[in-house]
């Protein structure tokens, strides 16, 4: 893989990382209109990928931590990947 592609790869993570956190913050508020369609489209984004660590990591005391550990796999392989090019 050229440098340039594995860059792009690192950018698109990182985008990928942020949409989580949106994701999970806005999902703390009540959201009306325009909010709840853009909560809806991170939903579609972020819940496939997501919902692979949900499924494994149950809440504790009410709180979700899978978004979280969600975050740190993908922290885990861009840097795995880094250290390798």
């Amino acid at each position: 893989m050229s440098l340039s592609l594995l860059a792009a790869f690192f950018q698109v993570v990182r985008f990928y990382e942020v949409l989580i956190v949106v994701y999970v913050l806005m999902s703390w508020f009540p959201l009306r209109g325009v909010f709840y369609d853009v909560f809806r489209v991170l939903g579609s984004v972020c819940e496939p990928y997501v919902g692979i660590f949900r499924r494994f990591i149950p809440a504790v005391g009410g709180l979700d931590f899978s978004p979280w550990i969600a975050i740190l796999a993908l922290e885990f392989v861009r840097v795995a990947l880094e250290r390798l090019v």
